[in-house]
């Protein structure tokens, strides 16, 4: 079983600033304060995307995308820093319904985001269709206000969604990084495939055994941001992986680094709570 206060007590112990604010937001959902806001939003280009750790200042849309993780875990999508990221992604849309880096990045990203590798493009296709989905989520659930969100980004999304199902094997597996399965069965759920979005996360249940707990992580949050629910299979089969992967210490190790092992538990808080 899980020990969601273990996990608590390892980011209390162990976050920064800004960290322990998406704690707080993600257990009882006290706003931050304006500086940690002002920390999260820090380096956002005047287009509105981030630039990456390995990109000088040109906006990445894989870093974009990690921002906005840390900014929904703020409450912090709605803020105009967002609302520009999101916009910036989805003016970023290929015409064939999928996303890259700029090529002026080919020389420095990482394999999940080299500019011209298939797989890249599949994997970036996923991350900014899923935030976008989650845009237009949150969206319709604040209500008339603000469904013109919802409504500017459903081309977009429907568009990345029948490239993403294009592209799945006749097994459900796909030709992509193993993070583009579980954030592809989101966009497709949203989308109401239900059918292929169910595919893949038969495959998804399949690896879970063997899978790191980032992974496990990643996998089980993404699937709850958009409504699936925690007592299905791919999701409980999620939670038995990070129940025999949770250390002593109560947090769960990162794939990138001990740096990420507090973003990595975050992101289990944020599935389980």
């Amino acid at each position: 079983m899980v020990d969601i206060d273990a996990a608590i007590g390892f980011v209390v112990a162990h976050g920064d600033a800004v960290e322990r604010a998406r704690l707080s937001w993600l257990r009882t959902g006290a706003p931050p304060s304006p500086e940690t806001l002002d920390s999260a939003e820090v380096g956002q280009t005047l287009g509105g995307g981030w630039p990456a750790s390995w990109g000088d200042e040109i906006a990445s849309v894989d870093a974009t995308c990690f921002r906005l993780a840390e900014l929904d875990d703020l409450g912090a999508l709605s803020r105009p820093a967002a609302r520009r990221a999101l916009d910036w992604l989805a003016a970023a849309q290929r015409r064939d319904g999928c996303w890259e880096e700029d090529e002026a990045l080919a020389d420095v990203a990482p394999e999940w985001a080299r500019p011209g590798d298939p797989e890249a493009r599949l994997y970036l296709t996923a991350n900014a269709a899923f935030w976008l989905t989650v845009a237009g989520l949150d969206a319709r659930a604040a209500g008339p206000l603000d469904h013109r969100v919802g409504g500017a980004y459903a081309g977009v999304v429907n568009a990345a969604g029948q490239a993403l199902a294009a592209h799945l094997n006749p097994d459900g597996s796909w030709p992509s990084f193993l993070a583009t399965g579980w954030l592809t069965a989101a966009v497709l759920h949203r989308q109401q495939l239900f059918y292929e979005s169910a595919r893949i996360k038969a495959v998804l249940a399949e690896r879970l055994p063997q899978s790191t707990p980032a992974d496990a992580a990643w996998l089980a949050s993404t699937l709850r941001r958009v409504g699936v629910d925690e007592q299905e299979w791919t999701m409980v089969a999620a939670r038995r992986r990070l129940a025999e992967t949770q250390r002593s210490d109560g947090g769960w190790t990162s794939d990138d680094g001990h740096q990420f092992d507090v973003h990595t538990t975050l992101a289990v808080i944020r599935a389980f709570r």
